[in-house]
């Protein structure tokens, strides 16, 4: 943990490896003790999941191609807007009317994603015998956990900055639903959020650009009119 001193989220993420681990060792009759009883966690102001760049989406596909794993598993988080907690379970069993089914693992909120068509092409190259979408070498499924970390190393060979998670392609999907013009209920509709506080603030944002950049070119227009235009405009406007 003083290693780790200059970077708490570092530091307490060892920690909570470390009591897996001892928890696991002690089940085993390893140990009969758990030596980081007791060690506290280091406080830091937490800060949320950055939101993918476009620039970020496009270089992690420029990466892996279409067809492979990496790409199934970027496609299924940035299409779906699902935390990986529920993209780790997501199989052809749930696929009903071009739609996939799903219960979030941590809401328990029933929805029907329409699965999009980039989502579509990945799924051809799944076969319908596995029981879920991404699976290991072994044919076994993802734990929650391990896709974090494995998703985390994909990553960083596409050269994608540090602090780029599965969540913040999450947040990214309701980025732009938001700004294709979505209301917050439509987008929690895709997202299943409960509260639609964090939801709106997606929405506000991409109305601030939109109306930022009709204004910015509202008088840009109004700069390159000759004066008999302008007087043409203002009386069509009103005034």
């Amino acid at each position: 943990m003083e290693e780790k001193s200059d970077h708490p989220t570092a530091a307490n993420h060892r920690l909570r490896m470390l009591r897996i681990l001892m928890a696991h060792a002690i089940d085993l009759g390893w140990r009969d003790t758990d030596p980081t009883h007791g060690v506290k966690r280091q406080r830091h102001k937490a800060v949320g999941y950055a939101t993918w760049s476009e620039d970020e989406i496009a270089a992690y596909e420029a990466r892996w191609p279409s067809g492979s794993r990496e790409r199934l598993a970027f496609a299924l988080l940035l299409y779906t807007g699902q935390r990986r907690s529920d993209v780790v379970r997501m199989g052809w069993p749930q696929v009903r009317n071009e739609a996939i089914d799903l219960k979030q693992v941590k809401t328990g909120t029933a929805l029907a994603i329409p699965i999009h068509p980039d989502l579509a092409t990945e799924l051809t190259f799944t076969p319908r015998d596995q029981p879920t979408f991404l699976q290991r070498q072994n044919g076994a499924a993802f734990t929650a956990n391990g896709f974090y970390m494995r998703f985390i190393g994909w990553c960083e060979k596409a050269g994608i900055p540090q602090g780029r998670s599965p969540h913040g392609l999450r947040k990214a999907a309701a980025r732009r639903l938001a700004e294709a013009g979505c209301t917050a209920h439509q987008i929690a509709a895709i997202t299943g959020h409960r509260s639609l506080s964090e939801v709106e603030r997606y929405t506000k944002a991409a109305d601030q650009v939109r109306l930022a950049t009709a204004a910015m070119a509202r008088i840009t227009r109004s700069k390159l009119q000759t004066p008999k235009e302008k007087l043409q405009t203002e009386d069509e406007n009103g005034g």
